[in-house]
């Protein structure tokens, strides 16, 4: 079969809602050609290895997806043209906006983005390598998380999965009860449960997500410890948590800040992700006005984390 890789060029503020619009249209994955990444490979974060310059564009971001080439094709693509456009109604800014099509062989289209994807050391304690990579651990108390993103979701290297991550190395508690709103491929549930969550219940609105989020949890060997479900952000959900973790984008955060502290146990934290600089106040002045209080904000690149705890 021959396939289409559709390459957007845009923004790093846009790879979210862009990747989200490629996935809806019927990609089977995304890969991300950032060249913030060929800054990061030297940082203390660790080495990402074999990154070819020539791949990355010399400002903005790729967002590159893989279609099958049928009669359908041209439809879509201009779909994808119009609603990625509409972002702009948002406030969010899409950058250059270039859309390119190119053919793509099965034998290719399957390992292509790979290559994106090498054993990285992203936190203290944490390192992520895909299932097809070898390594061997540096010390004793490196805890390996191996994932399979199925060409459906992120390697787990992105700034917002770092932070999210770094944030969860220092608030979450052994025998937490761990939230994970909108888990894609379910990597900060893994993370939780191996950093002494009790159990993680992993929810989003993609089914894609639920199937990747079980084959990692199982790839990691905690798949008795992690409960992946369909479920609108927090819809329904009638229980409390120990701590919410969400790396979602800000525009999605701000609609749930309410429902988060009435899930959330007093004394309990909120992590959210997936913030561009610039949402950065309307997020912290929404958790504000819910009741949260702000207890740390961290930045990577053009992305921001912020903690919040319900008072005791």
């Amino acid at each position: 079969m021959k396939w289409s890789e559709v390459c957007i060029h845009t923004t790093t503020e846009a790879i979210e809602p862009v990747s989200n619009i490629l996935h809806e249209s019927g990609a089977s994955g995304v890969v991300i050609e950032d060249p913030s990444d060929m800054k990061r490979k030297k940082t203390k974060l660790g080495e990402i290895y074999e990154l070819n310059p020539d791949d990355y564009p010399a400002e903005g971001v790729y967002v590159k997806a893989y279609l099958p080439m049928n009669s359908f094709l041209g439809e879509t693509v201009d779909g994808i043209k119009k609603t990625v456009s509409n972002l702009t109604e948002f406030g969010i800014d899409i950058g250059h906006n270039n859309v390119t099509i190119s053919e793509i062989h099965e034998e290719d289209w399957a390992t292509a983005w790979k290559k994106y994807y090498k054993p990285v050391k992203i936190s203290e304690k944490i390192t992520i390598i895909p299932t097809w990579e070898d390594y061997t651990p540096v010390s004793s108390d490196e805890i390996i998380i191996e994932m399979d993103p199925g060409m459906a979701f992120g390697t787990g290297t992105h700034p917002t999965t770092v932070l999210s991550i770094q944030a969860l190395e220092q608030y979450l508690e052994k025998g937490d009860k761990v939230l994970d709103v909108g888990a894609g491929s379910g990597i900060l549930s893994v993370a939780s449960v191996l950093l002494g969550a009790q159990h993680a219940y992993a929810y989003d609105l993609d089914d894609v997500a639920v199937s990747s989020t079980k084959n990692n949890a199982a790839l990691n060997g905690v798949e008795d410890k992690v409960t992946s479900k369909l479920n609108d952000l927090l819809e329904g959900v009638d229980w409390e948590a120990d701590l919410i973790v969400s790396n979602i984008l800000a525009e999605i955060i701000v609609k749930f800040t309410d429902d988060a502290y009435r899930v959330v146990k007093p004394g309990g934290y909120f992590i959210t992700c997936g913030i561009i600089s610039g949402r950065k106040e309307m997020v912290r002045e929404q958790l504000i006005q819910s009741g949260f209080e702000i207890v740390e904000t961290n930045k990577m690149e053009d992305w921001v984390s912020i903690i919040a705890k319900k008072p005791e």
